[in-house]
């Protein structure tokens, strides 16, 4: 199964370049304030902040782009997000077999996907990705994708 949300890019850049642009304006809009009018009072430093606090949130929030592929032998994770030097790319590929659980924890609007895999140095090894950005639909395909190989991994280990 594959799941991405790259086509989501252009909608992700157009907010984010809408809310620098929102930025930039109340910035413009605050000096002149300060400086000319006066009209706004105190008022003025919302003109800055609530952009400001609506785009530390955007990215705050994680990664946007999350790409998982199941087919074939083996699990491929991406995460990204749409501005390169925010985050460093998670990219992570590794057999089905080493799949041993995942969780899913929501927290408000931050999602994370926990993967434990097994390893060879130190049994387990776990994985970290930001799925805020996917849909409940996604999410619950996701879901069943993974319980899928989970299930098929613990019958494998009970046979042996």
């Amino acid at each position: 199964m594959r799941l991405s949300n790259k086509k989501k890019v252009p909608a992700y850049n157009f907010f984010n370049t809408l809310l620098l642009m929102l930025f930039s304006a109340g910035i413009i809009g605050f000096i002149f304030n300060k400086l000319k009018f006066d009209i706004l009072g105190n008022i003025s430093y919302a003109l800055i902040a609530v952009p400001m606090l609506i785009l530390v949130i955007f990215h705050l929030v994680g990664r946007q782009i999350f790409e998982y592929d199941s087919d074939g032998e083996a699990l491929n994770f991406k995460n990204r997000n749409i501005i390169p030097f925010i985050h460093k790319e998670l990219s992570d590929e590794f057999p089905k077999y080493k799949l041993i659980k995942f969780e899913i924890v929501a927290i408000f609007f931050i999602k994370r996907l926990y993967v434990t895999v097994s390893s060879k140095n130190n049994g387990t090894t776990l994985l970290k990705y930001e799925i805020s950005y996917l849909t409940k639909k996604e999410i619950s395909d996701l879901k069943v994708s993974l319980n899928k190989v989970v299930k098929a991994n613990q019958e494998k280990r009970h046979q042996e």
